[in-house]
């Protein structure tokens, strides 16, 4: 089963392009979208397990230095 999450980020000011760019091509990155709330990015992830999502999330998503902050929601059910 696959594990679905979708990731919400806050970037710092006028680096929205560029931080979905680098989004874009981790392994695991499903979908990016530059939204208009709270958050400026959001990415659905996926993951084989838990131990995998925790590693895109914290050792790739969080380094990206334009990321200021992060929100994972997991997914309960995913087909």
């Amino acid at each position: 089963m696959t594990i679905l999450a979708f990731v919400m980020m806050n970037v710092k000011v006028g680096s929205d392009r560029d931080t979905v760019s680098k989004l874009r091509m981790l392994k695991g990155v499903r979908e990016v979208y530059e939204v208009y709330a709270v958050y400026d990015i959001v990415a659905i992830v996926e993951a084989a397990t838990m131990a995998e999502l925790n590693e895109l999330v914290n050792s790739e998503v969080r380094k990206i230095e334009t990321i200021t902050s992060t929100n994972t929601i997991i997914a309960e059910k995913y087909p």
